[in-house]
């Protein structure tokens, strides 16, 4: 009897030496109280809630404890385990171009198309790359994770995980939720920026209608942009060829159910997968390090030069350009890549103080100039960092 007892006993040790509460430590529950923070942001106040439950959840999933000598391949660091092999997508860095596939096939290009200088106002935006990425460098990082963190800037996550997934993979996560976050936290972060650089006077400024575009120009514009850009900049042809490509597909119009597959089912399925395994990586034992701290300051002042530097190129553009020409200094925000999210912002802060002046149609200009430009910025990086 005393044997059966001891074997029992014994059972139960094993058992509880495999369970979460023996393997948890505190670094697990930090995590996984700020995945549910990101679901409740997602749920309650519907920050990107397409980002942000999948990536919350991603968290509780990469955070559950377990015995790491046990050998049951559990971990999204373990080779061989389901959670690592669908984390090879970001890894390998083939989630953010099909991402930029979905794009593509569900982005109007006809704001930008009918005023091309708009374009400068996206590019303006990068300076956030930049800046960044001097920053980073000031505070000790190699020249090629400063590169990765830099990016944070064009507020553009798929070009931030194919860009740390070249340069700096063992900053990928902390990259990849920083890039999300801030991507989330465009209606709180932009609006008092905003405010601060325009004066009540150029918040109600009214622009030009925009001009109609014909078919032949649409069709014409990702063939000619893909062209232009990835000729000066071949190393971004993974993002921007999949960008023009889904684009084509949305714009020929005799390739409607290609297109509605990039920019509904395929999108949201690699969404889905790009999001639980990002916030999987974030597992304590990775992810809390100074470094992840860092990585979020960097991100949260790139962020502001990069909507600070579109609205300020703007107020200087003004200075050249003639009076029926003029710019909205509210549309400058949009420069960053978070598309549509910045520029309804321009569109929502514009009609607090004029609520006929609708900016929407003309904020899509630099922004989707913006999602070009993050893509053009992470191919001059990789082209001088690798």
């Amino acid at each position: 009897m005393g044997e059966f007892f001891s074997f029992i006993g014994n059972n139960l040790a094993d058992f509880w030496g495999y369970t979460g509460f023996a393997n948890a430590t505190l670094g697990h529950f930090i995590m996984i109280l700020v995945g549910c923070v990101f679901i409740y942001l997602a749920v309650r106040h519907e920050f990107e809630p397409m980002l942000l439950i999948p990536i919350g959840f991603g968290m509780l999933v990469g955070n559950i404890p377990f015995n790491m000598d046990a050998g049951l391949q559990l971990g999204i660091y373990e080779q061989n385990s389901v959670l690592n092999t669908l984390y090879q997508g970001v890894t390998s860095g083939w989630y953010p171009p099909l991402i930029f596939l979905g794009i593509g096939a569900m982005t109007d290009f006809s704001a930008l198309i009918s005023n091309p200088k708009l374009m400068l106002v996206g590019a303006a935006a990068q300076f956030g790359i930049f800046g960044a990425y001097m920053l980073a460098l000031l505070f000790g990082f190699t020249p090629m994770e400063a590169g990765a963190i830099g990016i944070i800037g064009g507020a553009d996550g798929p070009t931030a995980i194919f860009l740390s997934s070249k340069l700096a993979p063992n900053l990928m996560g902390a990259i990849a939720v920083s890039a999300y976050s801030y991507m989330a936290l465009v209606p709180v972060i932009q609006p008092p920026i905003m405010r601060l650089l325009t004066t009540k006077k150029e918040r109600v400024m009214r622009m030009k209608p925009p001009r109609p575009v014909s078919h032949t120009e649409k069709v014409m514009f990702p063939i000619i942009g893909l062209l232009l850009t990835c000729f000066f900049v071949p190393s971004g042809l993974p993002l921007l060829g999949m960008l023009f490509f889904g684009n084509l597909l949305k714009e020929s119009g005799v390739t409607r159910r290609l297109a509605e597959t990039a920019r509904n089912q395929l999108i949201d399925v690699i969404t889905m997968l790009l999001g639980l395994t990002v916030g999987a990586s974030t597992q304590a034992s990775e992810f809390l390090t100074m470094n992840s701290v860092f990585i979020f300051m960097l991100g949260a002042l790139s962020f502001v030069i990069a909507t600070t530097s579109g609205i300020l190129f703007v107020k200087l553009f003004n200075l050249v350009l003639p009076k029926e020409k003029k710019l909205n200094p509210l549309i400058g925000n949009a420069g960053v890549s978070a598309v549509p999210d910045s520029a309804r912002i321009s569109q929502v802060v514009g009609l607090e103080y004029d609520p006929t002046n609708y900016l929407l149609m003309h904020a899509m200009g630099p922004n989707v100039a913006g999602v070009i430009g993050s893509a053009v910025a992470a191919g001059i990086l990789l082209g001088f960092l690798l």
